[in-house]
């Protein structure tokens, strides 16, 4: 919670106060909306529902509230002021530490939301993915850049002769969890899941091979598209990922936005801002397809020489800044083959961090999902409109990532810190 409390700090206080009430784009909140609302689900979750504390301010219940508006309406409302919201958050945590303190979080202890202090964690993940949300918002912004960071570490040397792609074999493994302990509702229950086998990519879709695709007029033809897909690149007249330009006196003809700095495309980088629609048709393009759900989290967990599934694709260890690239250390992905100690039992590399990676699958209930603690965190949002990604990006705080983690967007959405790699199945014998 502290972690999470620094950075929602920096990304509120690099820009002034007019900057974070301005709406820097219909996508996403206000700066100070999102700042608010941190605060008043730390009081809803931890002061009333563990706390048993009366309402500190009523009236913002509504007024932050995701489910009650759009995102589009959320700067007409009688949003707090920047100093006003920094003083509620700053109550309402000193507030929740008391609660800390006196809360029964043992194993057995306290019910649900206290038991393993699952409230706790809900709320520091709430908090980081509300950073990751307010870091997209800062790449949507205009202006110089206000953010900054170290650059992230090279690829590893043996980059040049790993295989393009790994065999992951078929049979069961579990998908899911039932044991750790801060997991969402839409990662429980731990079930088995059955897939056949299949070839998945050793690295993300770089830049480099996804401009081939562009420059193959893959905006152009509507082979590759998806109806909906082709729709929107025929409506926006899409020509490559967001945040992109052609220009010809750039190395390689295209520059790119990023956190206010226009600069070359790396070509080495992961492909990034790019929606499903587009991973999709690239897919389709390189005669491949993404994989399921199931497939990435088998490639991802699945360990064949014990036969279990790991937390993550390294092992059970909580990650290191050697595993991979996360928590807006970097302001951008690491180059494909980076992080070789994260690689999973098969040698497939960077499926956490990074760039958060489509999936074929619709974002759907495991057998057995239980609502837990509140219907709008999952369930509202099950069926085919929404496509799963998985891994986490160089935004997603590890306690907010781990090898059963879910997230879920519309195909369309091409601000998110989203990429891809492909799959295919086995050559008939």
């Amino acid at each position: 919670m502290l972690a999470a409390r620094e950075r929602t700090a920096a990304l509120t206080g690099c820009v002034p106060d007019p900057e974070l009430l301005a709406q820097h784009s219909p996508l996403m909140s206000p700066l100070v909306w999102d700042l608010a609302h941190i605060g008043n689900q730390e009081e809803l979750w931890l002061l009333r529902a563990v706390g048993g504390h009366a309402a500190l301010r009523p009236e913002l219940d509504s007024v932050y509230d995701a489910f009650e508006h759009p995102r589009a309406e959320r700067p007409s409302l009688p949003l707090l002021p920047p100093d006003e919201a920094r003083r509620y958050v700053a109550d309402v945590r000193g507030r929740a530490l008391d609660v800390l303190d006196r809360a029964p979080v043992g194993e057995d202890g306290g019910g649900p939301l206290v038991r393993a202090a699952f409230a706790f964690g809900m709320i520091a993940q709430h908090e980081q993915q509300h950073d990751e949300t307010m870091l997209i918002t800062h790449q949507l912004r205009a202006g110089p850049a206000a953010l900054t960071a170290p650059e992230p570490p090279p690829a590893a040397p043996d980059t040049a002769g790993l295989p393009v792609e790994v065999l992951v074999e078929g049979g069961p493994f579990t998908m899911g969890t039932s044991t750790e302990p801060w997991a969402l509702d839409n990662e429980r229950p731990a079930h088995e899941r059955v897939v056949a086998p299949f070839f998945i990519d050793t690295l993300p879709v770089s830049n480099r091979a996804y401009l081939h695709f562009v420059e193959d007029g893959g905006y152009r033809d509507p082979r590759w598209w998806h109806p909906e897909g082709w729709a929107q690149v025929r409506r926006h007249r899409l020509t490559a990922p967001l945040f992109w330009r052609r220009d010809g006196g750039s190395p390689g003809g295209w520059l790119r936005r990023r956190f206010g700095v226009v600069e070359p495309v790396p070509p080495d980088e992961p492909v990034l801002h790019v929606g499903w629609y587009e991973a999709a048709a690239y897919a389709a393009w390189a005669g491949r397809r993404l994989p399921t759900e199931a497939e990435w989290e088998k490639a991802a967990r699945y360990d064949p020489a014990s036969g279990r599934s790991r937390r993550y694709p390294w092992g059970d260890a909580d990650p290191t800044p050697e595993h991979a690239n996360l928590g807006q250390r970097h302001l951008r992905p690491a180059p494909v083959g980076a992080y070789p100690r994260g690689a999973s039992p098969l040698g497939v590399r960077q499926l956490i961090g990074d760039v958060w990676e489509w999936t074929a699958s619709d974002f759907l209930p495991y057998p057995g999902f239980r609502a837990f603690p509140y219907r709008e965190y999952s369930e509202v949002f099950f069926g085919s409109a929404y496509k799963v990604l998985r891994g986490g990006s160089f935004g997603v705080d590890p306690v907010a990532c781990r090898g059963t983690f879910r997230n879920w967007d519309l195909p369309v959405r091409r601000q998110i810190f989203a990429g891809f790699r492909t799959a295919r199945d086995p050559e008939p014998c």
